[in-house]
């Protein structure tokens, strides 16, 4: 039987032992694949992986210390870092890694949550840092390409792609405000893109990205970026001073939702300030005695307000320094009165 088993081993063919088979070469990239693979290199040096350290209540004279994380990108030479303010907010520490290197603590020099930004100063600053290059959302059109980078779900230096879908949307941030002019993209956001840049095909900043619209809390096609042009007013700002520029006209307006109850649409004033562009321009506000309503603003430079959180984002939208023309409606005549925005915080 074993010389049988022998003979039959013997007979059996001599299996050649396989080479890898040998690499078909690729050849040249495509010109738009290049243009990204070079888009990306250009700008992933100069997007920066945010973490911070939150202290968080366990119990009665108790607290842990919570971990999160986000997205930013470098500003200017002199250390400061973008992002949204809800990467920051709350933060006992924060630290940025940039590129390959070691995170490098910060501190948080300005922060404004109603338009959800935040700029950090690296305590150490590398010689070696490279701005963004500042494009203008003013000039996007729908349908032209942009590109996110940023470190969703902790896993850094991402980049993705998609659209602009849609220009001029609305974010809602702090109680009765909102961030006007927002782009829609598809482009995929996801938890930890916050903070990072959206690029046009230039390589140019043209928004933050901030949010996504999703049930599940990942992408689905719907993300928001706040506008560069708002974050060029805006930065500077939170550098200079630590907060942001607060447009008004110097009115204080009954809270919405007791107008909402009243079945009023649009700003009910409760006071106007003496001095301000408000009393300059002879708006009346409600009299609780009379229970004279005064005027009731519906309208800013011929765009429709039935709430509070749009009155002031087209207060944003006409700017601080510039004149807006109010449409009111007292009793049952409705008139036009023109006003200047000024910032509240000054």
């Amino acid at each position: 039987m074993a010389l049988v088993f022998i003979a039959a081993l013997l007979a059996a063919p001599v299996v050649q032992a396989q080479q890898p088979r040998p690499v078909t070469p690729r050849g040249a990239l495509g010109a738009d694949e290049q243009a990204l693979v070079s888009l990306f290199e250009a700008t992933a040096p100069s997007v920066a992986y945010i973490t911070t350290e939150t202290l968080q209540a366990t119990g009665l004279f108790r607290a842990e210390v919570q971990q999160g994380a986000g997205s930013g990108f470098v500003w200017d030479g002199a250390g400061h870092i973008v992002t949204n303010n809800h990467v920051v907010e709350g933060a006992r520490r924060v630290f940025v890694q940039l590129d390959a290197g070691q995170p490098i603590e910060a501190t948080v020099v300005g922060a404004s949550p109603e338009y959800d930004l935040a700029v950090v100063r690296l305590k150490r600053v590398p010689a070696d840092l490279k701005p963004i290059p500042l494009g203008s959302s003013r000039e996007l059109k729908i349908g032209q390409s942009v590109f996110a980078i940023g470190n969703p779900f902790g896993l850094s230096r991402t980049l993705t792609t998609g659209i602009v879908s849609a220009l001029d949307r609305e974010l809602p941030t702090t109680d009765f405000r909102e961030v006007a002019g927002v782009i829609q993209t598809d482009a995929a956001i996801n938890p930890g893109n916050s903070g990072g840049p959206l690029l046009d095909s230039a390589g140019r900043l043209i928004g933050v990205n901030s949010a996504i619209k999703s049930a599940s809390g990942s992408s689905a096609g719907v993300g928001f970026a706040i506008p560069a042009d708002l974050v060029n007013r805006v930065v500077p700002a939170l550098i200079a001073r630590g907060k942001a520029p607060l447009p008004g006209i110097g009115i204080a307006p009954i809270r919405p939702d007791i107008v909402a109850r009243a079945g009023i649409s649009g700003i009910v004033i409760a006071e106007v300030g003496r001095g301000t562009p408000a009393a300059e321009a002879g708006l009346r506000a409600y009299d609780a005695r009379s229970g004279d309503l005064g005027d009731v603003i519906i309208g800013v430079n011929g765009r429709r307000v039935t709430t509070l959180s749009q009155f002031v984002s087209e207060l944003d939208r006409a700017g601080i320094g510039q004149s807006a023309e109010l449409t009111v409606l007292r009793g049952e005549r409705e008139r036009t009165v023109r006003v200047k925005v000024i910032d509240l915080r000054r």
